[in-house]
């Protein structure tokens, strides 16, 4: 099996996040691309805005109608910082014989030679890279072991989405309907409709 792990806060997952996905499934000919919804990653300080059930709840309602993308809770599940090794050793142990597919966007992959043990990533997983606005370059030591998918870079982030449903704002069609509902339903970022 070939499988994608996918990382995030996903603190609204949006659209960009399921054509990623596609992407990865299409260039890496993956099996299936597992969501892994961080709990506390270790370069975001301030954390996620959203509860990680809440986080969760989004990615699952997002992924209803992908038969391909699963929602992951392992990071949820496991005490303190996320570090992407630890999650490659427990989801090899989870998959046996899976080959993993890390889906990173450029802009982290700047950061990977300063992430925990690298080799033991590099030793565990490819790594399919997301092209970012902007320009990026992919470091040396990631070079051999990546490929980076036929994406158009989108300047959207989750930051904006929140702002904009806080505010009121347009949100068109950035978000799949299902965590639009779930959003407005459970008050998430205090949108109650």
């Amino acid at each position: 099996m070939r499988l994608g792990v996918y990382g995030g806060t996903f603190d609204p997952i949006h659209n960009a996040h399921l054509d990623i996905a596609r992407a990865a499934l299409a260039v890496g000919q993956l099996d299936r691309v597992l969501f892994v919804v961080a709990a506390r990653p270790p370069h975001k300080g301030d954390g996620p805005t959203a509860s990680a059930e809440d986080r969760l709840a989004m990615v699952e309602a997002a992924l209803e109608n992908e038969p391909q993308m699963t929602a992951s809770r392992v990071e949820l599940d496991r005490p303190g910082p996320s570090y992407t090794v630890d999650t490659l050793r427990a989801l090899q142990g989870m998959h046996p014989g899976a080959e993993l597919f890390l889906i990173v966007g450029l802009d982290m992959a700047m950061d990977f030679p300063f992430w925990r043990d690298t080799r033991g990533i590099l030793e565990r997983a490819r790594v399919l890279i997301v092209p970012r606005p902007g320009a990026f370059e992919i470091p040396a030591m990631l070079r051999p072991y990546a490929t980076v998918l036929p994406f158009t870079p989108v300047d959207l982030s989750s930051t904006e989405i929140r702002d904009r449903i806080q505010n009121g704002g347009e949100l068109g069609d950035l978000l799949p309907a299902a965590v639009l509902q779930l959003i407005r339903r459970k008050g998430i970022y205090h949108a109650a409709s």
